[in-house]
Formats: C-alpha cells, structure tokens, sequence
C-alpha cells in the first residue's frame, strides 16, 4: 500500500510541478528539475502516508481477530 501511495504522489507532485512551470514560461531544464524534486517529496510523502494507513489497518484486523477469538473461546468454554 506504501508503494502505491509513493506511485501516485509522485506522478502527482511531477504533473503538477510540470504544468504550473509550463503555465508560467519557464524554461524547460528549470521545469524538469523542478519537477524531478518535487516527484521525490511527493514520493516520501506518499509512502509515508501509505505506510501509517497500512499500519493502521493491520492493527485494526488484528484487534477485531482478538476480540472474535476472545468471544469464540468464551462461548465454547460455557458448552
């Protein structure tokens, strides 16, 4: 999920940089170092973003799981 959040952050933040650079007549070379930048802290951000949401949700199955597991012993316990 990391991954793919870095992925899409990263075409995002070098679109972006691209066509604001070209909007406002810079030069090319600016524009792709601008751009090439920019797509790297996109990137991090993304992957970081990805990586708490993957935790996130990890962590969340496995509470859910504890709690099943927990309440499927109790019932069977009673039997």
């Amino acid at each position: 999920m990391a991954r793919k959040y870095a992925c899409i952050m990263a075409s995002l933040g070098m679109t972006i940089v691209l066509i604001r650079c070209l909007r406002a007549g810079g030069a090319f070379e600016t524009a792709i170092l601008s751009a090439m930048f920019w797509t790297f802290v996109y990137g991090f951000v993304g992957y970081v973003i990805g990586s708490i949401a993957r935790n996130t949700i990890d962590e969340s199955v496995r509470q859910k799981l504890e709690r099943e597991i927990t309440a499927y012993k109790k019932q069977h316990a009673k039997a």
